[in-house]
């Protein structure tokens, strides 16, 4: 089974902002696959999918935590433990990244948090960075002296959430190859600019 986990933190006050990307992302592929209502479990809300590729049964569980963002690693590690995955090749974490411009999608594995807490608790409480990542541009306050943790916690703009649905409908492909083709082919088609 895999673990596909959006970050984000939960309540309205949240929903539309930066930080929440990875939530919205979870959103799309819960209605792109059909999946049941989400339930409560493990610090999260939880979804279990099947998905017919070429053949094959694919098993994945959408995964958004309840924790708040800085404690995300609670519910992943819980989860890992329940389900017996193996985060080294059955766990996606999918996250906003300032350091991308707005639209990209980036695959990564083994490398350090960037100054995201969520991605920092993931990696203290697992105790490696040994698991892939789907990062999604949100770019950097155009400010300079804007403090980042303000800015992702800021609705996206009005011409951003235009551009937000074929924006989560390109992660969302992107998911779909990691699923089907896995990690490294899903990286070369889909770690570029943007949608």
């Amino acid at each position: 089974m895999h673990l596909i986990v959006g970050l984000g933190n939960p309540g309205a006050k949240y929903s539309m902002t930066r930080h929440n990307v990875g939530f919205m992302l979870i959103d799309v592929l819960a209605h792109n696959w059909q999946a049941p209502k989400f339930r409560q479990e493990h610090k999260s809300e939880v979804s279990k999918v099947q998905l017919m590729a070429e053949g094959q049964q694919i098993s994945a569980l959408l995964v958004k935590p309840q924790t708040f963002m800085n404690n995300s690693g609670q519910a992943v590690v819980s989860l890992c433990q329940y389900y017996e995955v193996d985060p080294t090749h059955e766990l996606l974490v999918v996250h906003d990244d300032i350091d991308q411009p707005f639209g990209a999608v980036r695959f990564q594995s083994q490398r350090g948090h960037g100054g995201h807490n969520g991605i920092r608790d993931i990696h203290q409480l697992l105790g490696t960075n040994n698991y892939y990542r789907l990062k999604l541009g949100v770019d950097r306050p155009s400010h300079p002296k804007m403090d980042v943790a303000d800015y992702v916690l800021q609705s996206f703009s009005k011409n951003e959430e235009k551009e937000l649905p074929p924006f989560l409908a390109y992660a969302g492909e992107a998911v779909e190859s990691y699923l089907i083709d896995g990690f490294q082919k899903a990286a070369t088609q889909f770690n570029r600019a943007g949608f």
